[in-house]
């Protein structure tokens, strides 16, 4: 391939993958993952803007992003189940920025398995209605909110893109088997609690209604469903349940920061309404 044969490469690919000029907001973006779009966001030229309940870990996250990428990140506070707050904070984007281009909702609860003495918290029968509450505020009102007042804002422009984090879980049902402990009795077993799989559940269902929602409008919206990511967990519940999994392991922490890039760039022009599962095949047997 000749020197002007490459460079001809690169732009296209540049063209179609790259966000420069892009914003892109993260919610839950100084948790794990959020940190990882966000540097997916920064590594294909685009601002990414770092939205979290919890502060510190937001401007930390966004400082060390800009550090490494030598690009403007930003860490804000937004309580995502205030449309109050969310409204402010776009306020503050559009007075910074002029424009929102990406947003994507990846903040959530992460419903523990606790237990104590006598019951375990996280069994669908001690499950308390607040944390129930609790976790559809985050997970699936506080996604709604986010797509209401930022994807309202791209609909006005007539451009935007919306990401949704579901999950392998809003596919399949959780296997408990991965999560069981043979010294307990079966009212003290942990499982993954039902929270996690009807928020996961809902974000699909909103993709799909904001995409034949604002199609005219000019903003795409997709889903990405991952599979667990490794991240120091016990090597009896990583056997069980890489077990599973027909590639033999689990996700790499950075390992889905190439669909984030394919999903907000116009690499995906054509796509909107769709899930990407990514869970290195578990919903395949």
């Amino acid at each position: 391939m000749s020197m002007s044969e490459n460079d001809n490469t690169g732009q296209y690919l540049d063209s179609i993958f790259g966000l420069n000029g892009k914003v892109a907001l993260i919610t839950g973006g100084g948790g794990l993952l959020g940190r990882q779009h966000a540097e997916a966001i920064a590594k294909a030229g685009g601002t990414p803007v770092l939205l979290d309940i919890d502060e510190p870990a937001a401007v930390d996250a966004a400082e060390q992003i800009g550090m490494d990428f030598g690009i403007p990140a930003l860490g804000l506070l937004l309580d995502i189940t205030s449309p109050t707050a969310a409204t402010a904070v776009l306020d503050n984007l559009l007075d910074r920025y002029g424009r929102i281009d990406i947003l994507i909702n990846n903040a959530s609860n992460n419903p523990k398995m606790e237990k104590t003495d006598d019951v375990n918290f996280s069994r669908l029968e001690s499950f308390t209605l607040d944390q129930w509450n609790a976790d559809l505020s985050v997970g699936l009102t506080g996604a709604f909110v986010c797509s209401q007042v930022f994807g309202s804002e791209m609909a006005r422009r007539g451009s935007g893109v919306i990401l949704n984090v579901a999950s392998d879980l809003a596919l399949i049902g959780p296997d408990q088997r991965i999560y069981r402990d043979e010294s307990l009795p079966e009212h003290l077993q942990p499982v993954k609690p039902v929270t996690y799989s009807v928020v996961k559940s809902g974000l699909i269902g909103l993709t799909r209604y904001l995409a034949t929602y604002w199609a005219s409008s000019g903003v795409r919206v997709n889903a990405i469903s991952p599979g667990g990511v490794e991240n120091g967990q016990p090597g009896e519940f990583m056997a069980k349940l890489t077990n599973l999994i027909p590639l033999g392991r689990m996700a790499n922490i950075d390992e889905y920061q190439g669909a984030i890039i394919f999903l907000c760039s116009e690499a995906s022009s054509y796509m909107t309404g769709a899930n990407l599962t990514i869970e290195g095949g578990l919903t395949c047997w």
